[in-house]
């Protein structure tokens, strides 16, 4: 059946409205960044050449989180199952060629990137997640990751070296937001060391923040968008309407800052919402409000005491974002999509070190994980979108 004229005329004028907005969206951006134009910001550039080969012939399926420890070592996860591969990509396993091998889940580089330690999956006394998602480390050096696969309503925690130590949560439950003994499918972690507690972003089941004791991983309070009570039901993002009220999900970070407030992605719904550490809702910022496939997947902010800046990684749009911690500004951005150095495809998570570099990992068949050296600050008139090369790389 062919369209009437009608209908493709109502389509090209939806289509025109999208795009005027779309063009407005970068408008306004624009001249948010006309305010400040001589404001410093950092100013990367890919490293190439991290980390270093893995051995054994080994390589990474989806890489779905990262964290990084005191001494600047970066902890990895992946997915390593043989679905997350063509059947030539393991052909080693399979005695059909010389390459690959799933490396194991977990991966410890040390900051020149050399592998130092990998371990991971099933065994004795706990359930290994159905699909890997988030890494952090804790003070004490513990791992803790979680899992957004069926059944994956618990967290793991294990030594540095890859011995069990707890499992927080009931593996196998129900979707319940108002749940105090397990979870639902947790999205990331991130550990407030002062106070001795466990931000779980719950995720993708849940739609909440949820709160455990780092020592004993203890149950402790809960809240969804705006501090409200969560529900289970699903909501939608239309960026035509008011924001909804609960988080649409997944809730992909829920990220302490210094100074006691808990910076929240809410994927779905392309925002960046803010608490105080009892849930009481403090302020939200959205990030490429136009993005219907989310662009807020994880946050990471600069070294400074004062933390000025957040990195946003943006799997919908395939760059990362810098903003304006208090203000949620977006600054500037670097990267696009692609394969080479720099670019990226679905950049999932990211972390910062010591030195104020930037560390990614990318999902679906980006499958790696990229370092981004920080260069200093530059004016954000000097600022170059697109691939974080050296100037004198390109033409």
């Amino acid at each position: 059946m062919g369209i009437s004229r009608k209908s493709a005329g109502i389509s090209a004028a939806l289509a025109t409205l999208f795009f005027s907005l779309l063009g407005g969206q970068h408008v306004l951006q624009e001249n948010a960044r006309a305010v400040s134009i001589d404001r410093l910001i950092p100013h990367f550039e890919v490293d190439p050449f991290w980390p270093q080969p893995l051995p054994n012939k080994w390589i990474l399926g989806r890489t779905i989180g990262i964290a990084v420890d005191d001494r600047d070592h970066l902890f990895v996860v992946h997915r390593d199952q043989d679905s997350m591969f063509m059947n030539q990509a393991l052909g080693l396993d399979r005695g059909r060629a010389e390459c690959c091998s799933a490396a194991p889940p977990i991966l410890e580089f040390d900051p020149s990137g050399n592998l130092v330690n990998a371990w991971g999956g099933p065994g004795e006394g706990y359930t290994w997640p159905a699909s890997n998602h988030g890494i952090e480390v804790a003070p004490d050096g513990n791992i803790w990751i979680g899992g957004n696969g069926s059944g994956d309503s618990h967290v793991l925690v294990f030594t540095r070296d890859g011995h069990f130590v707890r499992e927080i949560g009931i593996p196998g439950e129900p979707t319940d937001s108002l749940s105090t003994v397990s979870f639902g499918r947790v999205a990331e972690i991130a550990i407030d060391e002062t106070a001795g507690e466990a931000y779980f972003a719950d995720g993708y089941g849940n739609k909440r923040v949820a709160v455990v004791d780092v020592a004993t991983g203890t149950f402790k309070r809960f809240w969804g968008a705006y501090g409200n009570e969560p529900i289970d039901e699903r909501v939608t993002y239309d960026p035509f309407e008011p924001l909804p009220q609960q988080f649409v999900g997944p809730v992909h970070c829920a990220e302490p800052s210094n100074d006691g407030l808990i910076y929240v992605c809410d994927r779905g719904a392309d925002r960046i919402q803010v608490f105080r550490a009892d849930g009481t809702f403090v302020k939200e910022g959205q990030v490429a409000p136009l993005t219907l496939a989310g662009s807020t997947w994880d946050i990471s902010f600069s070294p400074d005491e004062a933390q000025e800046f957040i990195y946003v990684a943006d799997g919908g749009n395939f760059n990362i974002h810098i903003l304006d911690r208090d203000t949620l500004e977006v600054l500037a951005e670097f990267g696009e999509g692609g394969r080479q150095p720099g670019l990226f495809f679905a950049p999932h998570s990211i972390v910062t070190d010591s030195d104020g570099n930037i560390y990614t990992t990318e999902t679906y068949e980006g499958k790696r994980v990229q370092k981004f050296i920080n260069r200093g600050m530059r004016p954000i008139t000097e600022h170059r979108p697109g691939a974080p090369w050296p100037d004198s790389a390109l033409n």
